[in-house]
């Protein structure tokens, strides 16, 4: 009799097959979650630079740093990011201090300005 050639996969070349997907899936969501701490380190970068030019605009405007980040912010045309918590800490007519970390993030954000960001 004559038989067909049967077509499909052997059991060994689908292990084979979900071997490397299992390994490159052990590889690829370590380096996910680590690329998602650092947009959010970014997001809470991004809004302590705009609190920064909220301060100097309202210094600017009246010779003095102001302690009220929300309505600073509001008034010269920012918003906070969802999850990111900034505060000021110390504002007079010479300087300010202000914070701001992502709630998911590992890092926070701090100025003493005028100055740089650390």
């Amino acid at each position: 009799m004559y038989r067909k050639k049967e077509k499909g996969f052997t059991l060994i070349e689908l292990m084979i097959v979900i071997a490397i997907i299992g390994i490159l899936a052990a590889i690829a969501i370590p380096q996910f979650a680590a690329y998602r701490v650092r947009g959010f380190n970014a997001t809470a970068l991004s809004d302590i630079r705009h609190m920064i030019t909220a301060q100097e605009g309202y210094y600017a405007e009246y010779q003095t740093y102001s302690s009220d980040l929300a309505g600073v912010l509001s008034a010269y045309g920012y918003t906070r990011s969802s999850n990111v918590t900034a505060a000021v800490t110390l504002a007079n007519s010479f300087s300010y201090q202000m914070t701001a970390s992502h709630g998911s993030g590992d890092r926070t954000w701090s100025i003493m300005g005028p100055g740089q960001i650390q």
